[in-house]
């Protein structure tokens, strides 16, 4: 069942959901819309010819109020919010229908666990040959949140837990071999 904005005013007032921090207006009817921070990161490709999975990626971080991605570009970046999800609680990261209606796709893998604490990491993609500029605090995606049937027997605890700022794929500690 997605979550209504009285039942996540109640879990915001009650603290066992925490945005922080929220501005009033970022709740709407159905989800909370979150802001972009200040720090981003991007494929090192002066130090990489090829991405491998069992490797670490080489990013170049980045700290600024305004940006401009280039057309065709990727980046990673990070919300001006930090959250916290109990173990029944569930959320998917959406990017606005305005910020999608200009090119700019902006997901998390689309998924957060119940249980996930910190600053989101956002995946970037600016599919215009043009491009397009960006500046901290721009409501720039929102959480749908869900109510698990039951809370989760083991609510997340993994490789980007706590994270603050956007953190690189980590995919090379998951031990597999293929």
């Amino acid at each position: 069942m997605i979550l209504s904005d009285t039942t996540l005013r109640a879990l915001l007032h009650s603290g066992a959901l925490v945005v922080e921090p929220l501005e009033d207006y970022a709740i709407q009817p159905a989800s909370i819309d979150l802001r972009l921070g200040e720090h981003y990161l991007k494929v090192d490709e002066n130090e990489l010819d090829t991405i491998h999975l069992d490797r670490p990626v080489r990013y170049v971080e980045l700290t600024m109020a305004e940006i401009v991605i280039p057309p065709l570009s990727f980046m990673l970046a990070s919300t001006m919010e930090y959250i916290k999800l109990p173990s029944d609680i569930t959320a998917f990261v959406e990017g606005r229908s305005s910020i999608g209606r200009i090119g700019l796709f902006v997901q998390n893998a689309g998924w957060v666990d119940p249980g996930f604490e910190g600053e989101l990491t956002l995946e970037l993609f600016n599919a215009n040959r043009q491009p397009i500029r960006l500046r901290s605090g721009r409501r720039i995606c929102q959480l749908v949140f869900a109510r698990m049937d039951q809370p989760a027997s083991t609510p997340y605890q993994g490789k980007y837990q706590g994270q603050r700022k956007p953190m690189g794929s980590r995919i090379y500690l998951d031990g597999e071999s293929l």
